[in-house]
């Protein structure tokens, strides 16, 4: 997919105003992959109106970078004035909250620019989907829309791109060939790496570190064959949490917590269950799950979401009977 088909779009709409909307609680691959996209957008198109929106606000180390960044997020941003609505790094319309109907019933076509696994109401939704699940992060992708066009970052773009792919890569951690590359390119283009680098960590926060405890107090072990699954619940940091439990030495962590009928969900695993596995947790269980929920679920192959509505330990029998339906069938398919 190039960015010219993106630029055909918005002419034939005759677009004025171009809406990029980020998931819920958008961390920095959202808010610095749309700001770098708004960029190139503003680069062909100097008269097109070009607002970024996140509904329910951006994460807190998203706040922070907006401290060292130019980048505008509005919470409640104009989608009804749109002519097109673009979405990046967000591949359900439920990750909208409260715009989901807006977007859905609006004229305005919709395109949709992520590197999560596909997901069919989205695609059956949108005139334009781009995605790339080889790469690490949607930044990677708007990387690529300024080397298609030969257009020339400048130190914020640059600077934008490398924190956004430095966050989903988990500092580089999960990077590969043609990440990395890309990465150099940045810095040659003028990033100082270890001071940006730097933008990245931030204190933890004492709720975060108690949350994690919490979680970690109450984990329910499940061993099936060498893998071990890890069950738990608490109030806030799910994410958070799920990662702590993953750093302890669990194969997948399944998180969850809930408020009144609302539940929220973060599944983690290693990234040797990936391999070895070939589950992907966003396609194969968050999906699925979400869908058993009435809500939404999608994500990574190591790390996914899930929203819904129900209660706690039947989400945690229904996610371990998916684990265990995929492991079977992965193993009996490697048996033949």
């Amino acid at each position: 997919m190039s960015f010219q088909e993106i630029t055909k779009i918005l002419h034939e709409s005759n677009a004025k105003v171009a809406v990029l909307l980020c998931h819920h609680n958008a961390d920095p691959d959202a808010i610095c992959s749309a700001y770098a996209f708004k960029s190139l957008l503003k680069h062909f198109n100097p008269n097109l109106e070009v607002e970024i929106g996140a509904p329910h606000g951006i994460s807190r180390l998203s706040k922070h970078l907006l401290k060292h960044l130019p980048i505008k997020v509005e919470t409640r941003p104009s989608v009804e004035n749109s002519d097109v609505t673009i979405l990046l790094d967000t591949n359900t319309i439920q990750q909208l909250n409260n715009l989901a109907e807006k977007v859905k019933t609006s004229k305005a076509p919709i395109i949709v620019i992520d590197h999560h696994a596909p997901h069919p109401e989205t695609q059956q939704l949108a005139k334009l989907y781009i995605t790339n699940e080889e790469v690490s992060s949607t930044c990677e992708i708007v990387y690529d829309f300024y080397k298609q066009t030969d257009v020339k970052l400048d130190e914020n773009e640059a600077k934008a791109l490398f924190l956004g792919i430095a966050f989903d890569t988990r500092h580089f951690i999960i990077a590969n060939s043609s990440t990395l590359k890309k990465v150099a390119e940045l810095v040659d283009a003028g990033v100082n790496a270890q001071e940006t680098m730097s933008l990245l960590s931030l204190p933890m926060e004492f709720s975060e570190r108690v949350a994690r405890l919490k979680a970690s107090r109450r984990i329910k072990l499940v061993r099936i064959n060498e893998w071990i699954i890890a069950f738990s619940h608490v109030s806030a940091y799910q994410a958070s949490a799920a990662r702590a439990i993953i750093e302890l030495g669990a194969h997948v962590a399944v998180v969850a917590g809930q408020k009144n009928e609302n539940l929220e969900i973060s599944l983690r695993a290693a990234r040797e269950f990936y391999k070895k596995t070939g589950i992907h947790l966003g396609r194969d269980i968050a999906r699925p799950l979400g869908e058993h929920l009435h809500g939404m679920g999608g994500g990574h192959s190591t790390a996914a979401g899930v929203n819904g509505a129900g209660d706690i330990q039947t989400v945690f029998k229904r996610c371990l009977r998916l684990l265990k339906e995929k492991l079977t069938r992965n193993q009996v398919a490697t048996l033949k």
